[in-house]
């Protein structure tokens, strides 16, 4: 039995003995009196409670409990306890909601909830990203109406969303991964995730492959041939002798494309240089300009323009690899009798190495893509010469591992300018040398 039942039991009985006992000693019709005002007294008290009980549950729950008194002030204590509880677990909710919801606009995908009719309930800030949708001023817009491509409400309309959706914005030409899911209560929620970067990765590396093999295969047809032609026919010492050269420049042809490659492999793959290995630039251009006039073989003027006083900070046969290739390439696409010029430049701010020549040049069109891998404005002309179509790719990696950037300038018939431009953390003074250039 409840504490109230028997407090009031207890309350009855006082004043059943109070009142028998004022009717012994005044008379029954006292005696009788006395207890029934005390039942109405304690009638009142408990109807006070009780409505006191409800206006508070007809109000707000998180308004105070009343004060009770007597055998009520043990429930309106019981109240106030569970109303404490209560409000301490909404509180604990609601942050956990909210970090839920902090946590679902932060992620790096995109996510909707939409309701069974596709309208939109609520998203974060990457799904306003891609599909260029507000959080607030779109609620309740079908998704269709506001991401209107026919493959995305052709893939809505159909409902097998089993397998995710490729979808290129019209916006921003972002390549996105839609796909619908089961929520709750009938919901769905729509995941997009930007996969940009990642198609482009997919596209260069079907790209690089087919390009490797079409680099190889003609070398290697090449040799076949020679070699088929050798074994099957009885050719004379010359005859044979020619073949071999013949074979020999293609496999030296495919040898180059295979260090190059391996070089480019090394250049993504080991850590980034030394911030404290000094590389004798001055040095290092002498190299540089006895290779290219050794390349050159006369055919063209060979200068070199280096201010002694500064010196790189970095990996030297990165550098080496980089300044070399700009060298070569200018030497091989700048006719006989035309200029080559090697120039060193450095100072407190930073340093450049620029090599002009007075070359074919390029159109505009094709700088933007000159450092890809395998990228050639004249194929003919690049094999002719002996480029495999990677040096500049491997320019680019390597400066780029030392914080450095590659600036083209060209004209089509005049020549072109290649600058390496290093920034003030990898410059530093030269040493004090007994030789000079």
């Amino acid at each position: 039995m409840s504490s109230i039942l028997i407090r009031t039991a207890v309350v009855v009985l006082l004043l059943a003995v109070l009142g028998f006992g004022t009717g012994l000693a005044f008379g029954a019709i006292w005696g009788w009196s006395f207890f029934s005002l005390g039942l109405v007294g304690l009638l009142l008290h408990h109807v006070r409670h009780l409505n006191l009980l409800r206006r508070w549950a007809s109000r707000s729950l998180t308004e105070a409990v009343p004060e009770g008194s007597g055998a009520w002030e043990e429930v309106f204590t019981l109240l106030y306890r569970r109303q404490r509880a209560e409000t301490a677990r909404s509180r604990q909710l609601a942050h956990s909601l909210a970090r839920s919801r902090q946590a679902g606009r932060a992620l790096p995908y995109g996510v909707a909830i939409l309701d069974d009719e596709y309208r939109i309930v609520w998203c974060n800030d990457s799904c306003e990203a891609h599909f260029g949708i507000g959080a607030e001023a779109d609620v309740g817009h079908p998704i269709t109406n506001l991401v209107r491509q026919p493959e995305f409400v052709k893939y809505v309309a159909a409902g097998e969303f089993a397998k995710p959706l490729q979808l290129k914005t019209t916006r921003d030409g972002l390549v996105l991964s839609v796909q619908f899911v089961p929520y709750v209560d009938s919901q769905l929620l729509l995941l997009s995730r930007d996969i940009t970067q990642a198609t482009r990765l997919e596209t260069m590396r079907r790209d690089f492959v087919a390009n490797v093999s079409h680099e190889l295969r003609t070398p290697l047809t090449v040799l076949v041939g020679f070699l088929e032609t050798v074994r099957e026919l009885k050719l004379d010492p010359e005859r044979s002798r020619d073949y071999l050269n013949l074979m020999a420049e293609q496999s030296r042809r495919m040898q180059r494309i295979i260090d190059d490659l391996l070089t480019l492999s090394t250049l993504e793959s080991t850590p980034e240089p030394p911030h404290d290995e000094q590389v004798d630039v001055g040095s290092l251009l002498s190299r540089i300009h006895g290779e290219a006039q050794a390349l050159s073989a006369g055919r063209q003027r060979i200068t070199l323009d280096a201010e002694p006083g500064f010196d790189l900070l970095g990996t030297e046969s990165e550098i080496a690899s980089a300044f070399g290739n700009l060298a070569s390439n200018a030497v091989r696409y700048t006719p006989p009798g035309g200029e080559v010029r090697l120039i060193w430049c450095g100072s407190q701010k930073g340093a450049e190495f620029t090599v002009e020549d007075t070359g074919v040049g390029i159109e505009a069109e094709h700088i933007p893509r000159l450092t890809e891998r395998f990228y050639r404005v004249d194929r003919g002309r690049s094999r002719e010469t002996g480029g495999t179509g990677l040096g500049l790719a491997i320019v680019k990696h390597a400066l780029a591992r030392h914080q450095a950037t590659l600036e083209i300038e060209s004209t089509p018939g005049t020549g072109s300018r290649f600058t390496a431009k290093f920034p003030a953390r990898r410059v530093v003074p030269a040493r004090v040398r007994t030789e000079t250039l």
